[in-house]
């Protein structure tokens, strides 16, 4: 079997490691074996939460929107199942734009879903 030295090839991914370990704490940007275990960990964190974010800007858009449907006086179902009915397809992230920076817009928006369900619903006889 061929001997293998490998000087430059061994250096080039210990710096590269390094460079993606920069700024860690203590031992998890000098020593080798933290720096590997640091960057493993680091990667499947930024992997997991790249799905997570997105959950967690839902779950933030719709307790804005239901603050600011609670002050016009609907329910966030309410608004939500509104909205349907009238057709308006306006997303959540939109909603609750529109809840922080434009409540006058937003009370307009919920003003036109309360006359949409204080309406009688028709019942089909079958």
């Amino acid at each position: 079997m061929p001997r293998v030295k490998r000087g430059t090839v061994r250096r080039a991914n210990r710096k590269k490691l390094s460079k993606i370990t920069k700024g860690f704490f203590l031992t998890k940007s000098k020593l080798y074996r933290s720096m590997k275990e640091a960057a493993d960990k680091a990667g499947r964190y930024a992997f997991r939460d790249r799905r997570r974010k997105k959950r967690d800007f839902r779950r933030l858009w719709i307790v804005r929107i239901s603050a600011a449907a609670r002050n016009n006086g609907v329910t966030y179902s309410q608004l939500i199942h509104g909205l349907h009915a009238l057709a308006i397809e306006i997303d959540r992230k939109m909603l609750a734009e529109m809840a922080v920076k434009d409540q006058l817009a937003f009370a307009d928006l919920v003003t036109r879903v309360k006359a949409t369900i204080t309406e009688p619903q028709r019942v089909v006889a079958s």
